[in-house]
């Protein structure tokens, strides 16, 4: 009774539930801070609040404090009715404590494991979670078991709603049937769920794998940045040192030249003082015999006088010159870079024609494969293609390579890599049509790019019938270059490289040369 007497004393006189947040008004009465709120919010005509309790009257807003002890206390009775709630239900057939496992709806009793054994040999009623309140499971008007889905009106009613309540013309489903139709629905979802779970696994762990791979080819980038520019830097410099050995020469040249000018004229300068002094004497010469007779024996020194003054050549220093020089230059080293390519080791691509098709054949240099209509009876062997193709004798494992290929007009052809456990025979033997092998494929005058089920169509027909295939190994890159003027990408392939690599070619109508391979580094 006392605990009883508790919880009254606990009570909001608005809510009549335990205080939350409780507050005291100057009349010294305590309500939930929400409840007290609300009715606050509204005032009679005059203006005036009224205390719920007390009745008192407050000409303005009353004003709120926060009662600590009594909101410890409420806290501490929630607390405690949160504990009790979860206490587990109690089998109503044992003489001791034993919890319960299920609760029957229709016999409102909660059974142990021994009991529910017992029970369910007799009946077949609906079985629940342990549970101490049924109350929510049957119909508030008839108090039978809530057993149906109004589908209508959505709501849960009894046998009796449906025959004769309110829910008598609706489309009405038994309970256990509507769960069994629903959880099939769920499952067909959950099963979805579960696909797409593993769909999103597995793109996360390929994601997984690609950050190394995205860490990989940035090093890579940047390695070539690196080296492009340190490439540049020294191209700057020795176009520097050009330019600046240049005008010192030019300098040096127009120095000498202006030398040799001046001693010329101090010597000429020298003859013109001593024709000077001569002439001055003449001029003064009072005599006209003397001066007559002296004419005749020396003549007047007037061929002493240059026509025209000399000149040099500066050298042609002029600095919009050079900068011309150094615009064109520095076009020059740009275009370089961009078809520049620099490789570990040279890529020394030969045929082996012991994997040549019958259709295949190859020039006494390996390097030059068309396509012949007349078998050659080659000797059949496990490594030999049945389609017309044709693979190095050499294979790439690691490091960055390329090779040129010149190519015929007509019919088709196509330049590949594929690993050398590639079948020989059957459709997965066809380069480019299965997933251990890469080719770029004219054919009709149309370009595209295979690997397996992937195929891209090249935007642009290449009209120069000479390529280049570069290939690093550790980045996954594969790409192709028409080696026209400039030189153009055309595509870049990205895999994950797993078996070393042959170069690999197919020719139906048509040949492919492979050009010598040129210096550790080349420009083209």
């Amino acid at each position: 009774m006392a605990s009883e007497d508790l919880r009254e004393e606990l009570n909001c006189s608005i809510c009549l539930e335990v205080y939350r947040d409780p507050i005291t008004l100057r009349c010294g009465h305590n309500f939930c801070r929400k409840c007290i709120d609300q009715l606050l919010g509204t005032q009679d005509q005059a203006g005036i609040y009224t205390c719920p309790d007390c009745r008192k009257r407050f000409t303005s807003r009353p004003s709120t404090v926060r009662n600590k002890t009594l909101h410890n206390i409420s806290e501490l009775f929630h607390s405690s009715q949160a504990e009790t709630s979860t206490d587990w239900i109690c089998c109503v057939y044992c003489d001791l404590p034993v919890q319960a496992v299920k609760t029957c709806l229709q016999c409102e009793t909660s059974m142990c494991e021994r009991h529910l054994r017992n029970h369910n040999r007799s009946v077949q009623h609906i079985l629940l979670d342990p549970t101490a309140s049924l109350e929510n499971r049957k119909c508030p008007i008839h108090k039978k078991i809530l057993d149906y889905y109004c589908t209508e009106d959505s709501a849960f009613i009894c046998s009796s709603c449906g025959l004769r309540g309110e829910h008598q013309d609706h489309q009405v489903e038994p309970l256990d049937e509507l769960v069994k139709k629903k959880q099939e629905e769920l499952r067909n979802v959950l099963d979805k769920v579960n696909s797409k779970t593993e769909q999103t696994e597995e793109i996360i762990q390929n994601l997984y794998k690609d950050v190394p791979k995205i860490q990989q080819r940035a090093e890579h980038v940047t390695k070539g940045i690196d080296e492009m520019i340190e490439e540049m830097k020294r191209q700057l410099e020795n176009l520097k040192e050009f330019l600046i050995r240049d005008v010192v020469t030019k300098k040096d040249n127009s120095l000498l030249s202006c030398s040799d000018l001046i001693r010329e004229l101090e010597k000429e300068k020298e003859e013109l003082l001593v024709s000077k002094l001569h002439l001055e004497e003449l001029c003064n010469m009072a005599d006209p015999f003397k001066l007559l007779q002296e004419e005749k024996q020396s003549g007047f020194p007037d061929g002493v006088v240059r026509s025209c003054v000399p000149s040099y050549s500066s050298g042609d220093m002029d600095l919009s010159l050079i900068s011309q020089t150094l615009h064109t230059t520095l076009a020059n080293i740009i275009s370089g870079m961009n078809v520049w390519f620099y490789t570990q080791e040279p890529a020394d691509i030969c045929l082996d024609i012991t994997t040549a098709a019958n259709n295949v054949h190859i020039s006494a240099d390996l390097r030059c494969a068309p396509y012949t209509a007349k078998t050659q009876n080659f000797q059949e062997t496990a490594q030999r293609f049945q389609i017309c193709q044709v693979l190095s004798t050499i294979s790439l494992a690691s490091g960055r390579h390329y090779w040129d290929v010149d190519t015929s007009n007509l019919g088709n052809w196509r330049v590949e890599v594929c690993y050398p456990s590639m079948a020989r025979h059957g459709d997965e033997s066809n380069i480019g049509y299965n997933s251990k092998s890469w080719t770029l494929r004219r054919c009709n005058n149309e370009f595209l790019v295979r690997h397996n089920a992937d195929c891209f169509m090249l935007p642009h027909v290449t009209v120069c019938n000479s390529l280049r295939v570069f290939l690093d190994y550790e980045a996954g890159q594969l790409s192709f270059y028409d080696r026209g003027d400039p030189i153009r990408h055309l595509h870049t392939i990205s895999a994950t490289f797993t078996e070393p690599l042959h170069a690999a070619f197919m020719v139906c109508g048509s040949w492919l040369k492979i050009r010598e391979s040129g210096d550790k580094t080349e420009r083209i």
